[in-house]
Protein backbone atom coordinates (compact mmCIF):
# COMPACT_ATOMS: atom_id res chain seq x y z
CA UNK A 1 0.00 0.00 0.00
CA UNK A 2 2.82 2.38 0.58
CA UNK A 3 4.93 2.04 -2.39
CA UNK A 4 1.49 2.38 -4.45
CA UNK A 5 0.53 5.68 -2.31
CA UNK A 6 1.85 8.12 -4.73
CA UNK A 7 -0.20 6.78 -7.44
CA UNK A 8 -3.41 6.57 -5.70
CA UNK A 9 -2.58 10.03 -4.07
CA UNK A 10 -2.61 11.83 -7.16
CA UNK A 11 -5.46 9.40 -9.57
CA UNK A 12 -7.37 10.53 -6.93
CA UNK A 13 -7.05 14.09 -6.77
CA UNK A 14 -6.78 14.06 -10.83
CA UNK A 15 -10.19 12.60 -10.78
CA UNK A 16 -11.87 14.66 -8.56
CA UNK A 17 -10.72 17.46 -9.84
CA UNK A 18 -11.28 17.04 -13.24
CA UNK A 19 -15.06 15.70 -12.20
CA UNK A 20 -14.93 18.83 -10.75
CA UNK A 21 -14.37 21.03 -13.53
CA UNK A 22 -17.38 19.57 -15.58
CA UNK A 23 -19.47 19.87 -12.60
CA UNK A 24 -18.90 23.72 -13.28
CA UNK A 25 -19.91 23.46 -16.87
CA UNK A 26 -23.35 21.03 -15.93
CA UNK A 27 -26.64 23.14 -14.60
CA UNK A 28 -26.60 23.18 -10.91
CA UNK A 29 -29.92 25.18 -9.72
CA UNK A 30 -32.90 26.48 -11.71
CA UNK A 31 -34.46 29.45 -10.82
CA UNK A 32 -38.30 29.92 -11.44
CA UNK A 33 -39.24 34.11 -11.62
CA UNK A 34 -42.31 35.61 -10.60
CA UNK A 35 -42.53 37.48 -13.75
CA UNK A 36 -44.69 34.65 -15.55
CA UNK A 37 -41.68 33.33 -17.51
CA UNK A 38 -42.45 29.55 -18.34
CA UNK A 39 -39.39 28.09 -18.31
CA UNK A 40 -37.34 28.09 -14.95
CA UNK A 41 -33.98 29.91 -15.63
CA UNK A 42 -30.81 27.56 -15.62
CA UNK A 43 -27.96 28.58 -13.58
CA UNK A 44 -24.15 26.80 -14.25
CA UNK A 45 -21.97 25.57 -11.17
CA UNK A 46 -19.19 28.41 -12.54
CA UNK A 47 -21.95 31.07 -12.21
CA UNK A 48 -23.52 29.31 -8.85
CA UNK A 49 -20.06 29.48 -7.67
CA UNK A 50 -17.26 31.80 -9.23
CA UNK A 51 -14.65 30.19 -7.71
CA UNK A 52 -15.41 26.55 -9.04
CA UNK A 53 -13.88 26.13 -12.25
CA UNK A 54 -10.24 27.85 -10.74
CA UNK A 55 -10.10 26.06 -7.55
CA UNK A 56 -10.77 23.19 -9.30
CA UNK A 57 -8.41 23.66 -12.27
CA UNK A 58 -5.71 24.66 -9.34
CA UNK A 59 -6.64 20.88 -8.03
CA UNK A 60 -5.96 19.57 -11.70
CA UNK A 61 -2.58 21.16 -12.12
CA UNK A 62 -1.54 20.33 -8.40
CA UNK A 63 -2.28 16.55 -8.90
CA UNK A 64 0.00 16.27 -12.24
CA UNK A 65 2.60 18.21 -10.61
CA UNK A 66 2.41 15.79 -7.50
CA UNK A 67 3.48 12.76 -9.69
CA UNK A 68 7.01 14.23 -10.14
CA UNK A 69 7.46 16.42 -6.95
CA UNK A 70 10.38 16.10 -5.06
CA UNK A 71 10.36 15.56 -0.89
CA UNK A 72 9.74 18.66 0.18
CA UNK A 73 6.79 19.66 -2.10
CA UNK A 74 4.85 16.74 -1.71
CA UNK A 75 4.01 18.64 1.68
CA UNK A 76 3.63 21.62 0.31
CA UNK A 77 1.14 20.34 -2.55
CA UNK A 78 -0.42 18.17 0.49
CA UNK A 79 -1.56 21.23 2.21
CA UNK A 80 -2.04 22.98 -0.55
CA UNK A 81 -4.88 20.06 -1.93
CA UNK A 82 -6.66 20.06 1.67
CA UNK A 83 -6.85 23.89 1.28
CA UNK A 84 -8.50 23.62 -2.50
CA UNK A 85 -10.70 20.80 -0.75
CA UNK A 86 -11.50 22.65 2.73
CA UNK A 87 -12.28 25.95 -0.06
CA UNK A 88 -14.70 23.90 -2.18
CA UNK A 89 -16.40 22.14 0.43
CA UNK A 90 -16.99 25.85 2.22
CA UNK A 91 -18.33 27.43 -1.07
CA UNK A 92 -20.46 24.93 -2.21
CA UNK A 93 -22.11 22.96 0.85
CA UNK A 94 -24.22 26.35 1.26
CA UNK A 95 -26.04 25.87 -2.23
CA UNK A 96 -26.26 21.68 -1.37
CA UNK A 97 -27.92 22.80 1.75
CA UNK A 98 -29.95 25.66 1.00
CA UNK A 99 -29.51 27.47 -1.94
CA UNK A 100 -29.17 31.30 -1.45
CA UNK A 101 -30.28 34.05 -4.11
CA UNK A 102 -26.50 34.99 -4.78
CA UNK A 103 -25.97 31.94 -6.27
CA UNK A 104 -28.62 33.05 -9.07
CA UNK A 105 -28.42 36.55 -8.55
CA UNK A 106 -25.30 37.03 -11.88
CA UNK A 107 -28.02 34.91 -14.13
CA UNK A 108 -30.82 36.30 -13.47
CA UNK A 109 -29.46 40.11 -13.89
CA UNK A 110 -28.33 38.48 -17.14
CA UNK A 111 -31.35 37.43 -18.16
CA UNK A 112 -34.06 40.41 -16.78
CA UNK A 113 -31.71 43.32 -15.98
CA UNK A 114 -32.30 43.56 -12.32
CA UNK A 115 -29.62 44.47 -10.20
CA UNK A 116 -28.98 44.03 -6.27
CA UNK A 117 -29.67 41.55 -4.29
CA UNK A 118 -33.49 42.66 -2.35
CA UNK A 119 -34.49 43.38 -6.06
CA UNK A 120 -33.26 39.76 -7.11
CA UNK A 121 -34.40 38.16 -4.57
CA UNK A 122 -37.98 39.64 -4.96
CA UNK A 123 -38.19 38.40 -8.36
CA UNK A 124 -37.01 34.73 -7.55
CA UNK A 125 -39.83 32.68 -6.21
CA UNK A 126 -37.80 29.31 -5.85
CA UNK A 127 -34.51 27.40 -6.24
CA UNK A 128 -34.14 24.11 -7.04
CA UNK A 129 -31.17 22.38 -7.06
CA UNK A 130 -29.86 19.34 -9.54
CA UNK A 131 -27.58 16.86 -8.43
CA UNK A 132 -24.19 18.48 -9.75
CA UNK A 133 -23.69 20.62 -6.43
CA UNK A 134 -23.94 17.37 -4.42
CA UNK A 135 -21.19 15.88 -6.60
CA UNK A 136 -19.15 19.02 -6.47
CA UNK A 137 -19.53 18.60 -2.40
CA UNK A 138 -18.14 14.75 -2.62
CA UNK A 139 -15.38 16.33 -5.24
CA UNK A 140 -14.57 18.80 -2.57
CA UNK A 141 -14.36 15.76 0.30
CA UNK A 142 -12.12 13.77 -1.65
CA UNK A 143 -9.39 16.44 -2.27
CA UNK A 144 -9.27 16.99 1.27
CA UNK A 145 -8.89 13.59 2.12
CA UNK A 146 -6.08 12.98 -0.62
CA UNK A 147 -4.16 16.53 0.89
CA UNK A 148 -4.38 14.52 4.12
CA UNK A 149 -3.27 11.51 2.83
CA UNK A 150 -0.64 12.93 0.69
CA UNK A 151 0.71 14.56 4.17
CA UNK A 152 0.46 11.19 6.13
CA UNK A 153 2.27 8.94 3.26
CA UNK A 154 4.40 11.26 1.55
CA UNK A 155 7.79 9.90 3.75
CA UNK A 156 6.96 6.54 2.06
CA UNK A 157 7.00 7.44 -1.31
CA UNK A 158 9.99 6.11 -3.49
CA UNK A 159 11.84 9.07 -5.25
CA UNK A 160 10.68 9.94 -8.81
CA UNK A 161 13.50 12.62 -9.72
CA UNK A 162 16.30 10.12 -9.75
CA UNK A 163 17.13 11.87 -13.22
CA UNK A 164 17.77 14.98 -11.47
CA UNK A 165 20.48 13.60 -9.02
CA UNK A 166 23.90 14.93 -9.10
CA UNK A 167 25.28 13.44 -5.77
CA UNK A 168 27.17 9.80 -6.32
CA UNK A 169 25.05 6.60 -7.14
CA UNK A 170 23.58 4.21 -4.55
CA UNK A 171 25.94 2.03 -3.66
CA UNK A 172 24.08 -0.89 -4.37
CA UNK A 173 22.55 -0.08 -7.61
CA UNK A 174 20.45 -3.22 -7.56
CA UNK A 175 18.93 -2.58 -4.47
CA UNK A 176 17.98 0.87 -5.25
CA UNK A 177 15.61 -1.11 -8.90
CA UNK A 178 15.03 -3.72 -7.09
CA UNK A 179 11.68 -2.12 -5.53
CA UNK A 180 8.63 -2.40 -7.62
CA UNK A 181 7.85 0.49 -10.24
CA UNK A 182 4.69 2.31 -9.98
CA UNK A 183 2.95 3.31 -13.19
CA UNK A 184 4.41 6.85 -12.69
CA UNK A 185 8.26 5.18 -12.38
CA UNK A 186 7.03 4.02 -15.83
CA UNK A 187 6.55 6.93 -17.02
CA UNK A 188 10.03 8.79 -15.85
CA UNK A 189 11.64 5.56 -17.36
CA UNK A 190 10.27 6.16 -20.93
CA UNK A 191 10.63 9.62 -20.59
CA UNK A 192 14.52 8.42 -20.12
CA UNK A 193 13.91 6.85 -23.23
CA UNK A 194 14.18 3.71 -21.18
CA UNK A 195 11.88 0.00 -21.69
CA UNK A 196 10.13 -0.23 -18.54
CA UNK A 197 9.02 -3.50 -19.56
CA UNK A 198 12.31 -4.66 -19.73
CA UNK A 199 13.64 -7.60 -18.00
CA UNK A 200 17.19 -6.12 -17.89
CA UNK A 201 15.91 -3.89 -14.56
Amino acid sequence: MRRRARLIAVLVILAAAALGVISSTQVWLSATLRDGASEPLQVAGADAVALLTPLNLAALALGAALSIAGPILRYAFGVLCALIGGALLALVWPVVVDPPVQSVAAAVTEATGITGIGAVSDLVSDIAATPWPAISLVCGMLLLAAGAFVLATAHHWAASDRRYRTGPAPRDANAASSRPHDAIDSWDDLSRGEDPTSSTR
